[in-house]
């Protein structure tokens, strides 16, 4: 016998500074005021404690999308 596939029912948002568009499987109780993680740490720099690596990380990608904005 074959199994039953659980569906699960998929909520999409949008960060309101960024525009940025998540997705979660839980119903956001303020939608309006969700933001993105980015966001997040860009208006509280100094809640962010993130390992100096994955900042790094982050700063090389912003780089190299701005590099392609700017040949475009």
């Amino acid at each position: 016998m074959s199994r039953k596939k659980k569906n699960k029912k998929l909520f999409f948002y949008n960060c309101t500074l960024t525009e940025e568009r998540f997705k979660t499987t839980k119903e956001a109780p303020n939608p309006d005021e969700l933001v993105s993680i980015k966001a997040y740490y860009e208006m509280n720099p100094e809640m962010d404690d993130r390992p100096e690596n994955i900042k790094a990380e982050i700063e090389k990608l912003e780089e190299s999308k701005a590099a392609l904005n700017a040949s475009e």
